[in-house]
This record gives C-alpha cells, sequence and structure tokens, in this order.
C-alpha cells in the first residue's frame, strides 16, 4: 500500500528527547517500510526514517531558537499533504483535528489516530460537526468523553520488544518520565513517593504554558518527599535511569 504518515511538528521524528506521538509515528512508520509498504512521512526537517520525508521546515519547532507560529507551518504542511492526496492509498493523520474540513472533502481514504485530551469542553461542538471522521482511540478509557464520534478501532501504543533492558533486581528509587503537566499525574507520582517512602526521580519536561503550575503547585511538593527533578531525556537515556 502507499501510506502517507502526518506528524505534528513541534518534535523530530522520532524525538531527541521528549515526544510521545512523534515517537509512536516512527515505531509505526519504520514498521509498515519493513512489512513492504511504501510509506511517505510528513514531519520536520530533520526527522529521521527510511521512507520518503515531505516538509516545510527544516527542523522541529518546539527546540528551534527563535519561535515560529506553529499554526502556519502545519497548514503549508497540510496544503503539501492535500497536493498529494491523490497518490495515497490512505492518510494517517496524527494532528488531532486540524484537517477535518479538508479531509471532509477528500476522496483519498484516511484515518485520524487521537493521542490527546479529549476531556476538554468545546470538542463537543467541534465533533458535532465531523462526527463521521473516522477516527482512532489509544485506549478504551479514552472514548469514554466522546463515545459516539465514528471510532473504528483502539490501537494501543507499542514498543519495540528489545528497547529496554530487563533488570529482574529490585532497585532503590521510583521513576517519572513525561510531561509536568496537570493531566500527567506527577501529583500522584510525589504521593506515592511519599507513601512507600522511596525516592522519585522526575524526567520530564517543562512547557511554557505549564511553566506557572510546575512553580506554584509542583515545586512546593518537593519539599515534602525525596524528589530529585532531571528535566527531559532522550530514549538512549532511559535505559539506564
Amino acid at each position: 500500500m502507499r501510506i502517507a504518515q502526518v506528524s505534528p511538528l513541534y518534535e523530530r521524528v522520532p524525538p531527541k528527547l521528549y515526544g510521545g506521538t512523534e515517537r509512536v509515528i516512527h515505531y509505526l512508520t519504520e514498521e509498515l517500510i519493513t512489512l513492504g509498504h511504501e510509506t511517505t512521512l510528513f514531519a520536520s526537517g530533520d526527522s529521521i526514517t527510511k521512507g520518503k520525508l515531505v516538509s516545510v521546515i527544516p527542523e522541529s519547532l518546539r527546540l528551534q531558537k527563535h519561535k515560529k507560529d506553529p499554526m502556519v507551518y502545519h497548514i503549508l504542511m497540510l496544503e503539501k499533504v492535500f497536493q498529494m492526496a491523490e497518490s495515497f492509498d490512505i492518510i494517517h493523520y496524527h494532528i488531532d483535528f486540524f484537517h477535518f474540513p479538508f479531509s471532509k472533502r477528500s476522496k483519498t481514504k484516511h484515518l485520524t489516530t487521537l493521542h490527546g485530551r479529549l476531556d476538554l469542553p468545546d470538542l463537543t461542538v467541534l465533533y458535532r460537526e465531523f462526527d463521521r471522521i473516522p477516527v482512532v482511540s489509544i485506549s478504551k478509557a479514552q472514548r469514554s468523553f466522546l463515545p459516539w464520534i465514528h471510532w473504528v478501532g483502539t490501537v494501543y501504543h507499542g514498543i519495540p520488544a528489545d528497547l529496554y533492558p530487563f533488570y529482574p533486581e529490585k532497585g532503590n528509587y521510583l521513576a517519572f518520565v513525561g510531561r509536568i503537566s496537570p493531566e500527567k499525574g506527577i501529583e500522584r507520582a510525589i504521593e506515592i513517593a511519599k507513601r512507600v517512602g522511596m525516592d522519585l526521580k522526575i524526567a520530564a519536561k517543562v512547557d511554557e504554558v505549564d511553566k506557572q503550575y510546575f512553580l506554584e503547585v509542583i515545586l512546593p511538593l518537593f519539599k515534602k518527599a525525596p524528589v530529585e527533578f532531571i528535566g527531559e531525556i532522550g530514549e538512549e537515556e532511559k535505559k539506564c535511569f
């Protein structure tokens, strides 16, 4: 099959540091190529793939020194996608709902994996309009907020079986890897570490939008539990984290 994968432009595929969605896109894209599919990846220009890479920006948005308007470059990417749409058997989107008005009018088959939150109130209004767009959930629980939209399947995130070595010995600390934001459960992780009396190492990024939450809510909790804040780390660092 001729398959297009459409990634957000905030992180490289695969990401250098934080980037769950982009990491999943990378594994999926490369496995499709291994299976013999002709795969095109729409992503930032610094992305790495064995397939064809199409980009409208030389490097991922978040780590650039001079910040750019993300909407501009995602619209430019969508223009590229729809210029080439007839050359694909299916287009797989990972960019939330930005493409919905265009995909609705396209003859090319498509589906969208929803990687983010669905409990935001305005999404109900949007999905009332686009309730026939085929979407994929990443868990059964994710569907509970919008159970009536056009779910076509659930595909759990997967990672290569040999990605992380197994250590049978018991460790002496707990670890939190991800992003500092209210929906990620960092407060629960700190409370668990406190209750069981174990150190907690936090390897996570803090986005600009979450800095106030980090400073006002999370940092004070560090005084109540043995916490070491490391910051965001890459895939190789996770193996010895």
